[in-house]
């Protein structure tokens, strides 16, 4: 799957966005909207990833997403 889906069908995603990061609020899952930086971006706050693993869970977000 590609972030261009999942942007387009966030509304779909969001649950299972919220989910797995616990720590992420509706408010934060609403301004995220399916973006892919925006999404990196707060788990770095929430959690306080770095950058890379930021990243490595957006792509694993990705690809449980198709499945």
């Amino acid at each position: 799957m590609n972030w261009d889906r999942i942007e387009g069908n966030w509304k779909q995603f969001k649950g299972q966005a919220k989910t797995r990061w616990g720590k992420l609020t509706d408010d934060d899952l609403d301004v995220i909207e399916g973006r892919r930086d925006q999404l990196e971006g707060k788990l770095q706050e929430a959690y306080g990833y770095g950058k890379d693993k930021a990243r490595k869970e957006a792509d694993d977000f990705c690809r449980a997403c198709d499945s």
